[in-house]
């Protein structure tokens, strides 16, 4: 089953008279369970099409399809709601909410969403022993790891049991080994619930933790392949 589908979608942004053509007819489609990477070099438009799948933005031309539902034309509104229910979204600056806990960050989601408190409990607790901080569950961000942070937006992410997880750079902030920690969670994570997760990444070495690669350069996709994972390299 597709989960998300974009067909010859274009973006441009203009700034006065000036106009960048970041995504120049990209069509490629994610099925459900997959552990897909964009990759490319900056300026490719990996990030763009990351906030168009996520609904963040609208493309200029062309489709996007989440979960066989045409996003391409939704208000505001609308794509806020989609992303509610659907999507989960890590970031590469972790954007936790400073004066919440561990606990607390990754319950808000369920609050806005009217979750009730028996289930906001064991989902939280559930998702803190998950991400292996179940004894930082009452830490704040300043009192935790950049690690550690980032598995607290991992949980945070999959608290309202999204069918997609998007990530935009999840270890551009992390060092070597919590890196690896963050993409070992993520990957355990995915093979665990069947969620799928679309990260986009210049780095080597989490490129290697994906199922498949797909490349872009220049707003095009210029590969579309079997990851090192799925090789079984």
């Amino acid at each position: 089953m597709e989960v998300t589908k974009v067909e010859n979608v274009t973006k441009i942004f203009k700034i006065g008279k000036l106009e960048t053509q970041a995504l120049r007819g990209v069509t490629l489609s994610i099925e459900s369970g997959e552990f897909t990477a964009l990759v490319g070099p900056s300026g490719s438009g990996k990030t763009t099409l990351l906030q168009l799948i996520g609904c963040l933005d609208q493309p200029t031309s062309g489709r996007v399809f989440i979960n066989g539902k045409d996003i391409s034309q939704l208000n505001r509104n609308q794509r806020a709601d989609t992303r509610r229910g659907t999507i989960g979204f890590i970031f590469q600056f972790f954007a936790l909410i400073p004066t919440l806990s561990a606990y607390e960050n990754i319950e808000l989601p369920l609050l806005l969403t009217g979750v009730s408190a028996a289930e906001r409990r064991q989902r939280v607790t559930q998702l803190l022993e998950a991400v292996e901080l179940s004894d930082r569950s009452h830490h704040r961000p300043d009192q935790l790891s950049g690690g550690q942070q980032q598995r607290v937006a991992i949980a945070r992410a999959l608290s309202t049991k999204p069918a997609l997880i998007l990530a935009d750079e999840p270890t551009a902030n992390l060092d070597t080994p919590n890196g690896k920690q963050v993409m070992d969670i993520m990957t355990r994570l995915n093979q665990e619930t069947g969620v799928t997760f679309v990260f986009a990444t210049h780095d080597p070495r989490v490129i290697q933790y994906a199922q498949r690669v797909i490349t872009l350069r220049d707003g095009l996709v210029v590969e579309n392949g079997a990851g090192v994972r799925a090789a079984g390299v």
